[in-house]
């Protein structure tokens, strides 16, 4: 019997070292502003109790789960009449215990409460780590993918808000990418459900609204009546959807349409305290109140935080927001938080696009001896040892092959510094330096090459 050609699950890939060198850069600019403003890293375990999970996504969220079989017998739990009802749902809760985390946030929140006696309000944090949805593959989308996450919780000042957007430019800024942050609140669609008559399907409607992009404003009221939304609240529901106009006219204009709705109002306040504190950093022209923006987690309850590459036509690259009482689930009520989360995977996308990646990002070495033999290599490993003392990735080639086969190694692995050390280059103590993008082959000191490199 064949054996199976190797394969992996859709929705997943693997990363040539290449594309990890590429993925690395991405991850070390993050992280580096990250620091910058005084977060902490955290790690949290790939799988949590589905208890933890379920409910706080919503019902599509909780469908996209990852559940992982109970160890041993896992149908040991189930009785045959609902083995043969094959009701999914009820039958899942019986066979599996845990599941992959769906994303980062609700982890977060259990771990604050799990160790609230060891942290420090306000508690900023980041965590890199990967997440898994059962959702559709497509291009920008995956099964497996990198969340960036930084979040503070234990204050409810919107200086915070103001600092993450900071932060947003800070690190596209560092990876030379145009981006719009779309901002909402959902107090704001909160008072919109309620002067439209729908307090009740407040859910139902910041779903639909959020797919408005996607799926166009016919589809989008097509869903809102499904759900049993009337048409007459469809119908004052449309001049909001379709307002247009600079950010202080939208705001003038919801003040006038939401002066009923007091969470409405609040809503409005905050993002007007928001938007005027980012335009004092003459940020004004990063960021675009969208109040068509919902994010359809149910754990968002104020300001609501989208990022979109304004070169290239893609889904969100990072988004996040306010909310005010996730802990709560856990048993520790009244703690407010706000974060964002950076897509990993669609901005190494955007970047591989646009051609945003430099050569230095590609070659992992920088300088390549070639071996010679017994007696060279020996001189080699001495200068590569000063090298990489002075922070320089170096490396010889470990045995002595022919020319051809090195340097066709160093052009693939496209190393820029190519060192060749023969007999002439020991008595002399000088490096024969071979210039792999211009051709050109000079001789230095040691030191002389260290300091033309860095």
């Amino acid at each position: 019997m064949a054996s199976p050609k190797p394969s992996i699950p859709k929705g997943t890939r693997d990363f040539t070292p290449e594309e990890m060198v590429k993925r690395n850069y991405i991850f070390d600019t993050i992280k580096r502003i990250f620091k910058l403003y005084g977060y902490l890293p955290i790690e949290t375990p790939a799988m949590e109790n589905l208890s933890m999970l379920l409910g706080k996504y919503g019902d599509e969220g909780d469908k996209l789960l990852f559940r992982v079989l109970n160890s041993g017998d896992f149908l040991s739990k189930v009785n045959e009449d609902e083995f043969t009802k094959r009701e999914s749902l009820s039958l899942a809760g019986k066979i599996s215990e845990k599941g992959l985390r769906y994303d980062l946030t609700v982890p977060f929140a259990r771990f604050v409460v799990q160790h609230r006696n060891e942290i420090s309000f306000p508690f900023k944090r980041y965590q890199i780590q990967p997440v898994w949805r059962a959702d559709r593959p497509q291009k920008g989308r995956y099964r497996e993918f990198y969340q960036c996450d930084v979040d503070v919780v234990g204050s409810n000042a919107l200086l915070n808000e103001v600092e993450l957007i900071q932060m947003i430019h800070d690190i596209f800024e560092q990876l030379n990418v145009n981006v719009v942050v779309k901002l909402n609140n959902r107090k704001i669609l909160a008072g919109i459900a309620e002067i439209i008559g729908a307090s009740d399907k407040m859910m139902d409607v910041t779903i639909a609204i959020d797919k408005l992009e996607k799926i166009g404003l016919e589809k989008v009221n097509e869903e809102l009546l499904a759900k049993g939304i009337s048409d007459e609240s469809v119908q004052k529901l449309q001049p909001i959807l379709l307002m247009e106009g600079t950010d202080e006219e939208k705001f003038d204009v919801l003040e006038s349409q939401l002066l009923t709705s007091e969470i409405g109002m609040k809503g409005v306040a905050e993002m007007r305290e928001i938007f005027e504190a980012v335009r004092e950093l003459g940020l004004e022209d990063l960021t675009e109140l969208d109040l068509t923006l919902a994010r359809g987690l149910n754990y968002y309850t104020g300001a609501i935080i989208e990022v979109k590459a304004k070169d290239l036509k893609f889904g969100s690259i990072c988004g996040g927001g306010r909310y005010d009482d996730l802990t709560g689930v856990f048993g520790m009520p009244g703690i407010s938080g706000v974060g964002i989360s950076f897509g990993a995977d669609r901005i190494y996308d955007v970047l591989n696009d646009l051609n945003l990646f430099s050569d230095s990002e590609n070659a992992s070495t920088q300088v390549f001896f070639v071996n010679f033999g017994k007696e060279e290599e020996k001189y080699c490993l001495k200068k590569i040892r000063q090298i990489r003392a002075a922070g320089i990735n170096a490396e010889l080639f470990p045995e002595s092959a022919k020319m051809k086969k090195q340097m066709t190694y160093a052009n693939k692995k496209q190393i820029p510094w190519v060192v060749l050390v023969g007999k002439s280059e020991i008595e002399s103590n000088i490096l024969s330096v071979k210039n792999m993008k211009t051709g050109e082959q000079k001789e230095y000191t040691l030191n002389d090459f260290i300091n033309l490199i860095k």
